[in-house]
């Protein structure tokens, strides 16, 4: 098994802990450079983490699969989110309703994605190579918008209360499904998103290329109609993450990550450390992106946050650490991002408790001191996630003027809440 963490107030660490990040503590560990704490330096508020449902295209979650993924104690994911497709067809608008009420009844947040209208609304055109393309008649936005409303009341009229819709799940890699040019997103946002009868959520692109989204941040008309700005991040670099145009135009908007598997859908959730890699993406989501949910592909999947068995995978475990406690209504706020190569720190504020999410991708322990301004906190708690370990509790120690050390294990996500 991996390092346990080590936890010790920053009196009793001896000098090497704090130098450089090539210096050796007195446990053999890499010493990083603090990581400083500003709970003053208040980013954004955090919606939830959560994931999808689609009984369709791979069966519902059992009951107690509602349960291990809504829930928020040992050995649960924590999700606070969860998406639904919007059946085209309304003798379909029942199947996913089981999971959608249960993870409401658990507190979740609910949203729904549209693949495709209904048959009698859409038209074939030619779109490159592909002769049978499909898209929304021009003369059928209005029933659309009436269509979207009606899926929004049966759900509702059933004990859930939509926080929003979507207007098309990825309108730019439509092969299999209805796409819109985003001439067509910005008319259908300025003419008749207005009459939908809870948020508006759009455009949720396939790869946040932001060809669809800044067509609707440069519109006032089409924008003042939006509530959520989401994307997916297939295939997106770190790189694309920060948003400079949402910044500048899209105040009072939040900004979801609405679809995503992450690093691909081929391996097992459980093969480590690769899984490590999600928590490695939901740190660069949080952090450089600045959103405010971030939700995964099919919750229950060899791939996913829950394997076929209904058990919390490797992948999960990641998530996890992240669902289980940063909370919606959390705040992140300003952290010392990367300390040290391959070393990925955030935290968040909910009430007087601050979270921190420290990431450790190299193949060695490292010492890790962590400086929080203005507190007044008197213990921090940790929960850990190895190659042995899922979101297992390590225990709670003191800590000194603000400050402490923690040794993050090799390949390791940990997380540490104050008190």
């Amino acid at each position: 098994m991996g390092a346990v963490p080590i936890l010790t107030t920053t009196a009793s660490v001896s000098a090497s802990a704090s130098a450089s990040a090539s210096a050796k503590g007195a446990s053999g560990t890499a010493a990083a450079t603090p990581a400083v704490v500003d709970p003053a330096a208040r980013r954004q508020t955090i919606r939830g983490f959560g994931g999808m449902t689609h009984a369709a295209w791979i069966g519902d979650l059992t009951a107690a699969q509602r349960d291990t993924a809504f829930g928020t104690g040992e050995g649960r994911l924590g999700l606070s989110v969860l998406r639904l497709p919007v059946p085209e067809n309304r003798a379909d608008w029942s199947r996913d309703l089981a999971t959608a009420k249960r993870a409401a009844e658990l507190g979740a947040t609910v949203f729904a994605s549209p693949w495709n209208p209904p048959a009698h609304m859409v038209e074939t055109f030619v779109h490159g190579s592909q002769t049978d393309a499909r898209r929304l008649r021009h003369d059928m936005y209005g029933a659309y918008a009436r269509h979207l409303n009606d899926f929004n009341g049966f759900l509702r009229n059933n004990g859930v209360n939509l926080y929003g819709i979507s207007v098309q799940n990825e309108p730019d890699y439509a092969h299999d499904w209805t796409w819109w040019t985003p001439g067509e997103l910005a008319r259908f946002l300025r003419e008749n998103a207005g009459s939908l009868n809870t948020r508006v959520i759009a455009p949720e692109s396939f790869n946040y290329t932001k060809t669809l989204s800044d067509p609707i941040l440069n519109d006032p008309a089409a924008l003042a109609n939006v509530d959520i700005i989401a994307t997916h991040l297939y295939g997106t670099p770190f790189t694309n993450f920060p948003y400079p145009l949402f910044k500048q135009k899209g105040a009072g908007k939040e900004l979801w990550m609405t679809e995503v598997y992450h690093p691909d859908s081929t391996s097992s959730a459980d093969l480590w450390p690769q899984a490590l890699d999600v928590a490695e993406h939901l740190h660069h989501a949080m952090v450089d992106a600045e959103f405010q949910a971030y939700v995964w592909w099919y919750i229950r999947r060899g791939y996913g946050l829950l394997r076929e068995d209904g058990h919390l995978s490797k992948r999960g475990a990641c998530m996890a650490h992240f669902a289980r406690f940063v909370r919606p209504g959390h705040v992140r706020i300003e952290a010392t991002a990367t300390p040290a190569p391959n070393i990925h720190v955030s935290a968040y504020q909910g009430g007087s408790s601050i979270v921190i999410l420290a990431v450790n991708k190299t193949p060695s322990p490292v010492n890790q001191q962590f400086t929080l301004k203005h507190s007044t906190a008197s213990r921090v708690s940790s929960w850990l996630t190895d190659a042995n370990r899922n979101v297992a509790r390590q225990g709670t120690t003191g800590m000194s003027n603000g400050s402490f050390t923690v040794t993050l294990p090799a390949r390791s996500v940990t997380t540490l809440v104050t008190a």
